[in-house]
């Protein structure tokens, strides 16, 4: 991520999102202030912040050409911005494709530029919904396939803030079938299967980087897989 002079860091799947955080929040000298002391180790939150916090929600759907090109579709969507007059969510361009601004409300201006999405006037209870292919889905050499996602994190100066991130991943039906992750299921850190694949709910302060494990599930097409 570039250097900005904006003080907030927060550091997404692929994305970085820079921006300047509330002064009252900073000089709140409550206990959800005495959390930002984290200087970057992961730790998990058994119970939620009092307080609204940074919610980043991510749809991955992955398709059969996943498989072989390693790209799915990334539907991500902000809420509890910080409001601020400038930020910007930066993508790797080497890794991201298709980016396009889905929504946003109590945004002044969002508009993309390059592999970013660039944001003007962020106001109160502001959302921000993004929809970009990336290439996060790796094949492994024992046939299974592992999607990463991260860092995760809210980071002012040397502290970092507590956020909430979760997932719905959509697996390929009668193509991959769920094996592990990591970090593994653990309060703060909750892992559901669904009846489309995947749902990750997570609360957390530190950097959050997370790994999900698929098997090759081929019983209903044809090839040597054994079922």
């Amino acid at each position: 991520m570039k250097h900005t002079s904006w003080g907030l860091a927060l550091l997404l799947p692929l994305i970085a999102v820079a921006s300047s955080p509330d002064e009252a929040w900073l000089e709140d000298d409550s206990e959800f202030r005495a959390l930002a002391v984290n200087e970057g180790q992961l730790t998990f939150l058994s119970d939620p912040p009092d307080r609204p916090v940074h919610h980043h929600h991510n749809q991955i759907e992955m398709h059969p050409s996943s498989l072989d090109d390693g790209w799915v579709t990334l539907t991500q969507c902000h809420e509890n911005l910080d409001t601020v007059s400038r930020a910007q969510v930066v993508y790797n361009e080497h890794r991201s494709r298709a980016l396009e601004v889905l929504s946003s409300e109590n945004i002044g201006r969002a508009w993309v530029e390059d592999s970013s999405v660039q944001l003007q006037d962020v106001g109160e209870s502001a959302t921000l919904c993004i929809r970009v292919e990336t290439r996060n889905l790796e094949a492994n050499e024992d046939g299974s396939y592992t999607l990463r996602n991260g860092p995760f994190m809210r980071r002012f100066l040397d502290g970092y803030y507590p956020m909430r991130v979760s997932m719905d991943i959509r697996v390929p039906e009668s193509y991959l079938r769920f094996d592990t992750t990591h970090p593994p299921r653990q309060d703060g850190f909750d892992v559901q299967l669904t009846p489309q694949g995947v749902h990750i709910d997570a609360w957390f302060e530190g950097k959050l980087r997370t790994e999900v494990r698929f098997l090759p599930d081929f019983c209903d097409n044809p090839g040597p897989t054994t079922c």
